[in-house]
C-alpha cells in the first residue's frame, strides 16, 4: 500500500497540489463562518439532577447570570455634582439598546403606605435630579434609612455603591453582547472623565465578554508566535530558507483547515478550540522535521533525490501514521467526557492532527521534488558537532553509566511520589485570571465591599399554594438567612422576607427600627396593603416567589472562591437547612451558577481522569499491535509514564491545583511524547534484523538514527508549548509550562532510560514476538525494486512535461 501511496504522491504532483489547493480554499470559506462563543460553558449533562434543578430555577425565576455590576467608591459620592453625574449615567445606561433594567442609588424605590386605598405605593427615592446640596442630603438620609439596600446596593461604612444592569438574555449568547458591553463602558467613561472617580466592572456577562475577547486576541497572537518559533527553529536546525518556507506553507494550510473544521461542524471558538491552531502548528512542524531529516539523511547516503524522497514516504510515512495516531488519541479521549467544550476540542484537534500529517506527507515530498537536490551546506547539520557531542554523551551514558541513570530515575520517581501527595483539586468560577489583571482587581472590589457577585441560590418549596405567606414559614426563612450571614464568603441574603420587612417598615411610616418580620396581628393588617401577584412582569416581589405563592428563593452573591470552599459551604448548610425545614414537609434545593460550577468541576475532573486512563489503555493496545510483546509494551510505557508522574509532582510542589484547565495536560502530553518511543523502538527492531540480533549494536545504531529527530522534535515542542506561558489565562500558562516540562522529561527518558532498559533487560525484553510483529514500520524487503519503479514513473512524467514545454 505504501508503495502505491509514494507513487501516487510523486507521480501526480500537479493534481495533488490542485486538489489540496481547492480543498483549502473551501475550508478557508468555512473558516469565515466561525464566531466566538459567548455562552457559559456547560460542564454538566442535561440529564444531571443539578442541571435539571438549575434549569427549573431559570424557568421559574429567570437567568441568574445576566446582571452587569458597576461599582464606585468615593468620599464625594453624595456631593451634588458627582451624584448628579451618577444619576445621568444611570438614565443613559437605561436607554442603551439591550439593557432591560438598571438599579442604583439614583434609581431605587421605597414603599409608602396609602391609608386611603389601603395599599403600598412604590415611589422613587430620587423623584428628580436634585438641584441643591440640601435636597441631596435629604435623599441621602432617606437612602440610609432603608436597611433593605444596605450591603446590597450601598455599603454605608465604606461609601461604596454599585449599579446593577440587567441585560437582554437574547443578546448575551451572541456576538452582539460585545457591542452592548462596549456601549455601556463608553457611556460610563464620560462619568469617569468628569468626576475622576474610577468605575469597577464585574458580573458574569462582563467577565465572559472580556474573557472571549482575550481568547480572540490570544488566538491571533499564538498563531503568529507559533509560526515565528517554528520558523526560527527550522532555520536553526536546517540552515536553509527552503526548509522554513515550505513547512510554513503547510502549517498555514493546517491552521486554515482547523478553523474551517470548526465552521464545518457548526462549533464556535472557545478558550479550548482557540488553542488548537497554534498547537497544530507545532505538531505539524514536528512532522516536517521528521520528513526533512529523513530526506537529507537518505540523500547524503546515495545522492539520489527521487530515491531519498521515496524512502522518506515509505519509512517516515509508515512511522508517522502511528505516531500521529497516538497524538490524535490523546485529544480524542476528551470526547468521552460528556462536556460540550471538551468534546468539540477533542473532535477538532484529533481530526486535524491527521490532516496536518497528511498535508506534510504529501506536500513535503512534492515541494522538494520540484527543487534542486540539497547542497552539502544544507545537510551539514547532520554532522553538527554540538548535536554529535550530545548524542555521543548519550551513547556513553547508556553503555557505561546505566547505574547512575537508574539511581537518577529512582530519585526522580521518589520526588514525584512525594509531590503527588501535595496535589490539590480545586477550581474557581472565574478561573485562570491573573491577580494583576484589571478583571480580577475589579472583582476583588466587589468582594471587598459586597462579598462578591457570583450567584448562589436557595429555592424552597413550601408544599402548598400560598404557603410562603404563613408567618411561621417566613420565620424559617429568616432563621436560615441568619445562618447564611455567618459565612464571610456570602453577601447579605435577599428574599421575600426582606420584602416583608421592608413592607413593615413602610407600614410604620418608614421608621427603620421596624425593619423586621411582623407578628400575626401586624401581618393581618398588612395583608391588604400587599400587591396582587397577577402580573407576569418581574417586580421586586414576584422575582422571589412563584405565581401560586408556593415556591420562593433566597438569593445570595458569593465571592469567587474555589470549588472546595463551595462544597464545604454546601455540606455545612445541608444539615442546617434540614433542621429548619423538615425534609418530609419542605423541598429545598441549593442551586445557582456557583453550585452548578462545583458539580460540573467535580464531574469534569472525574471524566478527565477516566479519559487519561482510557488514553493509556488505547495507546498500550496500539503498542501491542505494533510490537506484539507484552514485555516490550510494559517497557515502552515507562519513559512515558515517568514524565506524567513528575509533571503531577511539579504541580504539587508549585501549588498548581488539579482542575479542568490543567488535568487535560496529561492526555495531550501522553499522546505526543509516545511518538519518540515508537520511532526509537521501531528503528531498534530494524537494527536487530540488520545486526543479526546484536542488541548492543542495535541500540547504538537506533540512537544514532533517531537521536537527531528526537532532539529536534522535542526541542521545537518545548519551545512551541512554552509560548503559552505568555497567556493571560492561568490555565493556559500552566499548560504551556507543564507540557513543555513533560516533553523535556520525556526526551531524556526516551534517550537515556529506554535504551538503558533495553540493554539491561536484553534477553527478557527482546522476545521473538517483538522481532516478528504483525505490523512493521521500517522494512527492507523489495524496497529497492519499489523505489526503482517509482523513479522510472516519475522520470517519464518529467520527460513528458519537458517535451510539452
Amino acid at each position: 500500500m505504501w508503495t502505491w501511496i509514494a507513487r501516487t504522491i510523486l507521480r501526480n504532483r500537479f493534481w495533488n497540489l490542485s486538489i489540496l489547493a481547492l480543498l483549502t480554499i473551501f475550508m478557508a470559506f468555512m473558516a469565515t463562518r466561525v464566531h466566538m462563543s459567548y455562552e457559559m460553558t456547560q460542564m454538566l449533562p442535561t440529564s444531571d439532577s443539578t442541571s435539571i434543578v438549575y434549569d427549573n430555577f431559570k424557568k421559574q425565576f429567570g437567568q441568574d447570570g445576566s446582571v452587569l455590576f458597576m461599582g464606585i467608591q468615593s468620599d464625594s459620592l453624595f456631593h451634588l455634582n458627582v451624584f448628579n453625574e451618577w444619576y445621568d449615567l444611570t438614565n443613559e445606561i437605561k436607554e442603551v439598546d439591550g439593557v432591560e433594567e438598571v438599579v442604583s442609588i439614583s434609581r431605587l424605590f421605597h414603599l409608602s403606605k396609602d391609608t386611603v386605598k389601603s395599599k403600598f405605593a412604590f415611589l422613587p427615592v430620587v423623584p428628580y435630579k436634585p438641584r441643591t446640596q440640601g435636597e441631596l442630603d435629604t435623599i441621602k438620609q432617606l437612602i440610609y434609612s432603608l436597611p433593605l439596600y444596605n450591603g446590597l446596593l450601598i455599603n454605608q461604612k465604606s461609601g461604596a455603591t454599585l449599579m446593577m444592569v440587567t441585560l437582554d438574555k437574547k443578546k448575551l449568547n451572541t456576538k452582539s453582547r460585545v457591542a452592548l458591553i462596549e456601549d455601556i463602558c463608553a457611556v460610563s467613561q464620560k462619568f469617569q472623565e468628569k468626576t475622576k472617580v474610577e468605575i469597577h466592572y464585574s458580573g458574569l456577562p462582563y467577565i465572559r465578554t472580556v474573557t472571549s475577547k482575550k481568547v480572540q486576541n490570544e488566538l491571533q497572537l499564538f498563531v503568529l508566535l507559533a509560526m515565528l518559533v517554528a520558523s526560527l527553529a527550522l532555520y536553526f536546525f536546517f540552515r536553509s530558507f527552503k526548509a522554513v518556507i515550505f513547512p510554513m506553507i503547510i502549517v498555514v494550510m493546517s491552521v486554515i483547515w482547523t478553523i474551517g473544521t470548526v465552521g464545518l461542524f457548526g462549533y464556535k471558538i472557545t478558550i479550548l478550540t482557540g488553542m488548537i491552531p497554534p498547537l497544530l502548528i507545532i505538531i505539524g512542524v514536528e512532522n516536517c522535521i521528521f520528513l526533512l531529516n529523513k530526506y537529507h539523511y537518505e540523500y547524503r547516503l546515495h545522492g539520489n533525490k527521487v530515491k531519498a524522497l521515496t524512502r522518506t514516504i515509505l519509512r517516515i510515512g509508515r512511522a508517522n501514521v502511528l505516531t500521529n495516531a497516538t497524538t490524535a488519541i490523546g485529544f480524542a479521549t476528551f470526547i468521552i467526557t460528556g462536556n460540550k467544550a471538551l468534546i468539540e476540542f477533542g473532535v477538532v484537534a484529533s481530526i486535524n492532527v491527521f490532516v496536518s500529517f497528511v498535508l506534510s506527507l504529501i506536500l513535503i515530498p512534492i515541494f522538494f521534488s520540484y527543487l534542486k537536490p540539497p547542497h552539502a551546506s544544507q545537510i551539514k547539520y547532520l554532522d553538527n558537532r554540538t548535536t554529535g557531542k550530545l548524542l555521543g554523551f548519550n551513547e556513553r551514558a547508556v553503555l557505561y553509566h546505566r547505574k547512575f541513570i537508574y539511581f537518577t530515575v529512582l530519585g526522580v520517581v521518589l520526588f514525584g511520589a512525594l509531590g503527588v501527595g501535595l496535589l490539590k483539586t480545586t477550581g474557581n468560577i472565574v478561573d485562570d485570571i491573573p491577580k494583576k489583571d484589571r478583571l480580577y482587581q475589579d472583582m476583588m472590589f466587589f468582594e471587598k465591599h459586597f462579598n462578591g457577585i457570583m450567584p448562589f441560590e436557595i429555592v424552597i418549596d413550601s408544599g402548598k399554594d400560598k404557603g410562603i405567606l404563613k408567618l411561621s414559614f417566613l420565620k424559617k426563612i429568616d432563621k436560615l438567612q441568619n445562618e447564611l450571614s455567618n459565612y464571610k464568603e456570602l453577601s447579605r441574603p435577599l428574599s421575600v422576607v426582606e420584602v416583608v420587612k421592608f413592607a413593615k417598615q413602610a407600614f410604620y411610616n418608614g421608621n427603620p427600627e421596624y425593619y423586621a418580620l411582623p407578628d400575626n396581628n401586624e401581618m393581618a393588617f398588612m395583608a391588604s396593603y400587599l400587591p396582587e401577584m397577577k402580573s407576569k412582569k418581574r417586580t421586586l416581589l414576584n422575582s422571589f416567589v412563584d405565581t401560586n405563592l408556593r415556591k420562593t428563593r433566597i438569593s445570595v452573591q458569593m465571592a469567587n472562591i474555589g470549588s472546595k470552599d463551595i462544597e464545604r459551604i454546601q455540606n455545612e448548610l445541608k444539615p442546617k437547612i434540614d433542621s429548619i425545614f423538615n425534609p418530609s414537609k419542605y423541598k429545598v434545593d441549593i442551586t445557582g451558577t456557583s453550585v452548578v460550577f462545583l458539580k460540573g468541576t467535580n464531574y469534569l475532573i472525574t471524566n478527565l481522569i477516566e479519559s487519561l486512563i482510557f488514553a493509556i489503555i488505547i495507546i498500550a493496545l496500539l503498542m501491542a499491535f505494533l510490537f506484539a510483546s507484552i514485555r516490550m509494551i510494559m517497557l515502552s510505557m515507562i519513559p512515558n509514564l515517568i514524565p506524567q508522574l513528575v509533571t503531577a509532582a511539579m504541580m504539587g510542589y508549585l501549588g498548581i491545583p488539579l482542575k479542568p484547565s490543567t488535568i487535560l495536560i496529561f492526555s495531550i502530553a501522553l499522546g505526543i511524547t509516545v511518538d519518540n518511543t515508537i520511532q526509537f523502538l521501531s528503528r531498534y527492531r530494524l537494527e536487530l534484523k540488520l545486526n543479526n540480533g546484536n542488541i548492543r549494536e542495535s541500540v547504538v545504531f537506533a540512537l544514532g538514527e533517531t537521536g537527531y529527530s528526537i532532539l529536534y522534535s522535542s526541542t521545537i515542542l518545548v519551545l512551541g508549548f512554552s509560548m503559552f506561558t505568555l497567556s493571560t489565562f492561568g490555565g493556559t500558562q500552566a499548560m504551556g509550562f507543564l507540557i513543555s516540562f513533560t516533553m523535556l522529561t520525556a526526551m531524556f527518558c526516551n534517550l537515556f532510560v529506554l535504551p538503558s532498559l533495553l540493554l539491561t533487560l536484553d534477553k527478557w525484553s527482546t522476545t521473538k514476538k517483538f522481532k516478528e510483529p504483525v505490523f512493521d514500520i521500517y522494512y527492507e524487503d523489495e524496497i529497492e525494486t519499489e523505489i526503482l519503479a517509482i523513479e522510472e514513473s516519475i522520470n517519464k512524467v518529467d520527460e513528458s512535461t519537458n517535451k510539452k514545454a
